[in-house]
């Protein structure tokens, strides 16, 4: 199996760089593949570092223009090299059977929610997680909860975003999951 860990490029508060090496590190253990942005810095550092250093394989895919800035992480199982971040999120969904998320900022926020709306559009039908350390997506789910109650968001859909604050249940939730059957008609269009 192979997780695509979408993660902040700055570190944020210790403990979120804890989770990162221990997800990195938990990853690796249980001989999962990692996929995630090919950054060198911040939580995506940390990711990649654990999972290495625990003999784990790890996959970068990164925009030239951040190698050019010297943020490539280079000691990867294997680095990617592609010319915009659109090609870099495609390359990652392609690449990946399961997407996990963990705290990051508006880049990060941006994949996740891309790769949500392709599953919502049955382009993919990956399992799409949070993995809520310490309540870091508390906010936001209250919002896409919110986005239900106003109708902007069909619970089915809702429920195809999965979130837990454990990272083995969360990776048992991924592989048990199943996309939910909707149907698109008139009385129930588009996403």
């Amino acid at each position: 199996m192979r997780v695509c860990v979408f993660c902040g490029s700055s570190s944020g508060r210790v403990r979120h760089v804890e989770v990162a090496r221990q997800v990195g590190r938990t990853l690796a253990e249980q001989g999962i593949e990692i996929v995630y942005g090919g950054g060198r810095v911040g939580l995506m550092g940390a990711l990649a570092d654990s999972a290495l250093a625990a003999g784990g394989s790890v996959v970068g895919v990164i925009p030239r223009s951040l190698v050019e800035w010297e943020v490539a992480h280079e000691n990867l199982t294997q680095l990617h090299v592609v010319e915009s971040m659109h090609e870099r999120k495609a390359l990652m969904a392609e690449l990946a059977d399961v997407f996990v998320t963990l705290p990051g900022g508006a880049g990060t926020l941006e994949e996740l929610f891309e790769v949500w709306t392709w599953a919502q559009l049955g382009l993919h039908a990956k399992p799409v997680a949070l993995l809520d350390v310490d309540g870091y997506f508390t906010h936001l789910i209250k919002m896409v909860d919110h986005m239900v109650e106003e109708g902007f968001l069909k619970p089915p859909y809702r429920d195809m975003l999965l979130v837990d604050h454990d990272l083995d249940r969360l990776l048992t939730r991924c592989r048990d999951f199943r996309t939910p059957d909707y149907t698109w008609t008139d009385d129930n269009p588009l996403p």
